[in-house]
């Protein structure tokens, strides 16, 4: 089995998720080769085969010229998968060599499951697992889902990788997101609500819990698409990544887009009903109680 990895190349920097894609092929058991439009200084530290196009020629992204490229590692290693990571590069870019190769796509993989491979649906609230019928197939990976253990180590083979594909298209920069009421990427502490908390009423409860302990409300996406809580607050692969000393999280079971966006805080305190919740396996301290309950409880003590 053999897989061509497309890692990312962002703002003149080589994106460390792209080593995620590694982590998945491990876990697949598959023979690697690896594409990058970047530069040789940004290259990945991997074994392997490493097919380097020039950013300079083909700017970060170009979905005509980055497809072209994409296609032309495929001709010359023939994988079983070609796999990207579920970000706005690969949610783009995926599709269209899908297309092209007429091969199967499957979407946002959190997990591997007897080989095949584990999805959500229902906006996380269900799971599923599916397997393509033939090859080859393009797989894109949630972030977060599979982690890189350890510092990257290695020294590719790196091959140049050229294509003459016309193009209407410029890419001109990024444009930076308007800026919310609050950000969260700063906060040193942060308690966020979640489904749990169950209406829009109650998230007074955990924005009073926040205030005690000193810290910024968050919120997981459920809570924002509902409108309880504006879209600034949100913590997770569409909202916001963090890290603080202490994350609190209230009624939020665990799903795979929030953990990627907090699983990085220093120490993570849990409060939820059920306890075997999956962010149950993350948390330094998991709190089995109805958080309507303790919550009110914890601020009057810590006021």
């Amino acid at each position: 089995m053999k897989a061509l990895l497309v890692c990312e190349f962002r703002e003149g920097k080589l994106l460390n998720s792209s080593y995620e894609l590694l982590a998945f092929a491990d876990r697949l058991g598959a023979e690697k080769a690896f594409l990058l439009v970047g530069n040789a200084a940004e290259a990945p530290k991997v074994d392997g085969k490493l097919y380097l196009a020039q950013v300079d020629s083909y700017g970060e992204y170009n979905p005509d010229q980055h497809k072209a490229l994409v296609m032309a590692a495929v001709a010359k290693e023939n994988p079983d998968y070609v796999i990207f990571l579920h970000s706005s590069y690969g949610w783009d870019l995926a599709p269209r060599v899908a297309v092209a190769l007429k091969a199967g796509q499957v979407s946002e993989i959190v997990n591997l499951v007897d080989g095949k491979f584990e999805v959500s649906l229902c906006n996380g609230k269900l799971r599923r697992t599916v397997a393509p019928q033939a090859g080859p197939a393009v797989l894109t990976i949630q972030a977060g889902a599979f982690n890189f253990a350890g510092e990257p180590q290695g020294t590719p083979q790196v091959e140049a990788i050229e294509v003459a594909s016309a193009s209407g298209i410029e890419f001109l920069g990024y444009e930076q997101a308007e800026k919310g009421d609050v950000d969260l990427t700063k906060a040193e502490i942060i308690v966020s609500a979640g489904r749990g908390v169950g209406k829009k009423e109650n998230v007074a409860i955990i924005a009073n819990l926040a205030k005690a302990f000193g810290g910024e409300l968050g919120a997981s996406r459920p809570v924002v698409d509902a409108g309880w809580v504006e879209h600034s607050h949100q913590v997770g692969t569409t909202g916001q990544t963090v890290s603080p000393k202490l994350y609190v999280a209230c009624g939020i079971s665990g799903a795979i887009q929030h953990l990627a966006g907090m699983k990085k805080s220093d120490f993570i305190v849990a409060i939820n009903k059920d306890k075997d919740a999956p962010i149950g396996e993350i948390a330094d301290v998991l709190v089995v109680a109805d958080v309507l309950q303790f919550a009110p409880v914890l601020a009057a003590r810590l006021g």
